[in-house]
């Protein structure tokens, strides 16, 4: 059943495993995003979610159309409308949000969300001093489903004061490496002068 409903429609999101049934031919990286990526870092279930999120970087968009091929893709506009994502468009900067559905009379499945990167750097679309090899954005699960860093989703996180991030914040903090703590630490001084979270983030 969909869980979630929208003005532009309801979602039903697929879980991990589908989404990486369908990516892992698209021969560029991505990354679960979101929620779920907490809940692959700790192992466990935290808590409901209304959408699942992909991560992939803005030069490999047009895999998306390719690995989802058939399918609705929706480019979210800002300040928040969709439009159709036309066939080989490449999205400017200020777009990086496609919702994606089976078809157009079927609930929303997956939402990309693409970040940027310079050479072999991704470069965080919140502040581009904050950045970090591609090759150490994410991690993979023992079924070799691909999840951004705990540390690096928590940095999105941060922005908003949601009840559903600080609830994926005090999941992933007991699982946080030292370094995790302090990269993540570091990031939220840099790019908000300081944060809620960074007592906390202290190492025990």
């Amino acid at each position: 059943m969909p869980r979630t409903v929208t003005p532009w429609g309801a979602w039903d999101p697929a879980d991990p495993a589908e989404v990486a049934a369908l990516f892992r031919t698209g021969g560029a990286p991505w990354w679960i995003a979101g929620g779920y990526a907490i809940e692959l870092a700790v192992g466990r279930p935290v808590r409901e979610h209304g959408d699942i999120d992909v991560l992939m970087l803005r030069r490999d968009q047009l895999i998306v159309q390719r690995v989802l091929a058939g399918w609705d893709w929706q480019a979210a506009d800002p300040p928040g409308t969709l439009r159709p994502w036309r066939p080989g468009e490449r999205l400017p900067a200020a777009v990086h949000d496609i919702w994606c559905r089976p078809g157009a009379d079927r609930p929303w499945r997956i939402q990309v969300m693409l970040d940027e990167s310079d050479g072999a750097r991704w470069v965080s679309r919140r502040d581009p001093r904050v950045s970090r090899p591609v090759a150490r954005l994410g991690h993979r699960t023992v079924t070799g489903i691909p999840y951004l860093a705990p540390e690096v989703q928590l940095f999105y996180k941060a922005r908003s004061a949601r009840p559903k991030d600080e609830a994926d914040f005090c999941a992933a903090l007991p699982i946080l490496t030292p370094f995790q703590r302090e990269w993540l630490r570091r990031a939220l001084t840099l790019a908000y002068g300081g944060h809620r979270w960074c007592p906390r983030l202290q190492a025990p």
